[in-house]
Order: structure tokens, then C-alpha cells, then sequence
């Protein structure tokens, strides 16, 4: 039977990083992907703040800010009578960590997989997908596998570190329980083109409002990326209203790019997220560590699902790395990971969940067109918050640096 230090399941952000950093340690990981590229639309595309100090911290930064990217520099929303509110104006922020990198997932995580591959203990597995866990007398000691070909293999590990998303499979086989929390809205991904004289380098977010219909539009090289945002539940009646009403519904949201909703060629071009928010009660079992969205799943308020998932592949790193090269990795080590990154994980979720309640219910319902005036109120007039909001979307509550054995 194969065997290595460290099974990650699941190439996203969090698998990935967590991959590159161990092997940094000299750690032997095997990051197991069930598919055969990291292409894959509509997965977040914001690399925060705290991202790319860690990313400076690896010493890839030249390499990092030489893949195509644009800059966020603020994110503000129109108003019905007031104009732009701005929720969080990154220039506020000491340089060079004042503004979020924008740039498609898949060429991020190639950009992670080529830096981890230099390491001689680091070995991606593309088109293996997890399938079970190996146990042993009630400790989980490695994962069952599926290869291209439908061949069943097991992996020996140490650990077993699931990142294999809100869908875990890994969680469910080790009976782990997530709590949920309710949320109104799902989200219809789609792309709309963006014209040559409408490009630029400046990147940014563009929320619109109109009844109980919400939409943002995310810029991107040569399209927008736009997310409809309606009650959860709405995804049958949507489809069922035809391709044409929805670019109507477009259309009225932002009549400045009604001239291009043809574009939408049918509704098999919306891609719908059923979007969700909860977390573990528990996120380990002896030799099972649950990180990123398998831990957490997060709401795309704020998009920071990505980062947040990150940040607990660093506190993971540091803390299973000298456990590893002992092989004697404990439950009070997985305990530990899980108790750092508990408290940051509580707090985006509890912001997201007010905002929940605060704008989208409200919204649905009819009774307000746009964000609640006490809201606008506090975040133009209150200085305490106009400092504080900038540098919480950024880097969040509690952002990881590198380990030393990692740095270069």
C-alpha cells in the first residue's frame, strides 16, 4: 500500500497552499484532485491582502504580481439618492497590501501547484478522486482513491487533511456533522462582454438593486462577470420563465449593458449556486482534519471563502509540520488547528450573517431598496468603522504569516 506524511484531499486554494508549505518543511504530501485541471468557471477570483503578504512571505511575489491580474482598490455600492457608499477604500492600507488582486482561480492555483512541484516531497495527483477513509482500530489512517482508469487504490498517511469542499466527502465518511445557518439568496453566475473602450486596469465591484432583484457585476479582462442574486428556492421558477425574461430582468438591473444580453444565449449559460453558510461543530477526528470550505462553508458576501481558507492552511502548516517530521501527529494538534482558526472563522460568519439579515431579507421581501440607512450611516460618518472595515476585508480578523521553514 502507498504511503506519505500528509494526505490532502482536494486541489482548491486551501489544499493546494497547505501542499506547498509542508513540502516547504520537508514534509512528504500528496495532494489528491479528483479533476483533470484546475479549469473551472464562476470559483472565487479575489486574492485578498492577507493572501498576498503571505504570498511576498513565500518570496513568489515577483513571480505572483507577474500573472495577469487587476487591482481592486475599494468596494462601494450605488445608492437611490446618495450616490456611491464605499464599504471599504483600500488605499487607507499601508503599501503594498492596500488593494485586492483580481485573477481567474485556475491560473492561481496553477501558479501554487508549479512553486509546490519544485519541492522533491510535494506530489499532485490530478484525476484521483477520494472515495472513502482507510481506519484503523477507529483512527482514520489514510483515504481510498479512484484513478482515470476506475482503478481502487488506498493512501497510507500520518494525517489526512480535508479540503475538499462544502460537499466533503471525507467529512461525511467520519460522521462529521456541520450546523447550518440560514440564508435567503442564491446566486446565478453568467457573463456579460465588456467592450475595448470600457477596459482598464482598475478592477472593481458593482452592486445594482431594483425591487426585490439584486445584482453585482465583477470586471474581468474582456467580460463582466455578473452574479443575480434572488431568494433561495427561485432557481425552478427562473428557468421556467425562459432565457428571455431573465434578460429583461438583466436588462432593468443595468440598463448601461442592456445591449449586450443577447449574449446570454440560453439559461444552460447561468450557472447557479446554492449558496450556503455553516460550520463543523468539530472539525477533526483522530487522524482527520477538516480545513476550508469542508470546515466552513462561507456565504460570497465579501468574498472572502478563498482567503479564509488559506489562512487555516497556514495555521494548519505551522502547527502539523514538526508533528510530521516526528510522525507523531496527536488529536491535540488537529485540536489546536481547529482552536486557532475557530475564533475567525466565527466572527466573518456572524458579519455575514447580519448582513444577511440586514440587507438581503429586506430586500426579498420588498421592503428596501438597496442597503438599510442606519448602515450607510455608520459607514460614512463613523470613523472608528470607516478605519476598521478596509483593513477586516483585507485581511480578515486574524490573518497567518508564513512559517519560517517556509519562507525563502
Amino acid at each position: 500500500m502507498e504511503r506519505t506524511g500528509c494526505a490532502v484531499v482536494g486541489g482548491g486554494p486551501a489544499g493546494t497552499m497547505l501542499g506547498l508549505l509542508l513540502a516547504r518543511a520537508g514534509v512528504e504530501v500528496t495532494v489528491l484532485e479528483k479533476h483533470g485541471d484546475f479549469l473551472r468557471d464562476f470559483r472565487g477570483d479575489t486574492v485578498h491582502a492577507s493572501t498576498i503578504r503571505l504570498i511576498d512571505e513565500l518570496g513568489l511575489g515577483d513571480a505572483f504580481r507577474r500573472l495577469p491580474q487587476s487591482r481592486l482598490n475599494r468596494v462601494a455600492f450605488p445608492v437611490p439618492g446618495a450616490g456611491m457608499v464605499t464599504l471599504g477604500d483600500f488605499a487607507s492600507l499601508k503599501p503594498p497590501y492596500n488593494y485586492i488582486a483580481m485573477m481567474p482561480q485556475w491560473d492561481f492555483l496553477n501558479f501554487l501547484a508549479t512553486e509546490a512541484a519544485r519541492e522533491p516531497t510535494f506530489t499532485l495527483l490530478m484525476e484521483h478522486e477520494a472515495t472513502s477513509l482507510v481506519l484503523d482500530g477507529g483512527r482514520v489512517t489514510g483515504v481510498r482513491y479512484r484513478t482515470p482508469d476506475g482503478g481502487e487504490h488506498a493512501l497510507r498517511a500520518d494525517v489526512v487533511v480535508a479540503t475538499d469542499g462544502r460537499h466533503s466527502v471525507l467529512r461525511r465518511a467520519a460522521g462529521l456533522q456541520p450546523k447550518d445557518f440560514p440564508v435567503p439568496f442564491d446566486t446565478w453566475w453568467f457573463r456579460l462582454p465588456r467592450h475595448a473602450s470600457e477596459k482598464g486596469a482598475v478592477a472593481g465591484i458593482v452592486p445594482a438593486f431594483r425591487g426585490r432583484e439584486a445584482m453585482i457585476a465583477l470586471f474581468r479582462d474582456d467580460y463582466y462577470q455578473m452574479g443575480y442574486l434572488a431568494p433561495k428556492g427561485a432557481d425552478a421558477r427562473i428557468r421556467s420563465e425562459g432565457v428571455e425574461r431573465f434578460r429583461e430582468r438583466v436588462a432593468a438591473l443595468r440598463p448601461d449593458l442592456a445591449d449586450r444580453v443577447d449574449s446570454i444565449r440560453s439559461l444552460e449559460d447561468l450557472h447557479w449556486l446554492d449558496v450556503r453558510l455553516d460550520r463543523l461543530r468539530r472539525w477533526h477526528v483522530d487522524g482527520l482534519l477538516c480545513i476550508g470550505d469542508a470546515a466552513h462553508a462561507m456565504s460570497p458576501v465579501g468574498g472572502v471563502g478563498i482567503n479564509l481558507a488559506i489562512q487555516d492552511a497556514v495555521a494548519g502548516a505551522t502547527r502539523l509540520a514538526p508533528a510530521l517530521l516526528r510522525r507523531q501527529v496527536g488529536a491535540k494538534d488537529l485540536a489546536a488547528v481547529e482552536r486557532r482558526r475557530r475564533m475567525p472563522t466565527l466572527v466573518v460568519q456572524t458579519v455575514q450573517r447580519i448582513l444577511h439579515r440586514a440587507v438581503f431579507v429586506p430586500l426579498f421581501a420588498g421592503r428596501m431598496p438597496g442597503p438599510p440607512p442606519a448602515l450607510l450611516v455608520v459607514l460614512r460618518h463613523v470613523p472608528v468603522v470607516r478605519r476598521l472595515m478596509p483593513r477586516l476585508v483585507a485581511f480578515g480578523p486574524l490573518p497567518e504569516h508564513a512559517p519560517g521553514f517556509a519562507r525563502r
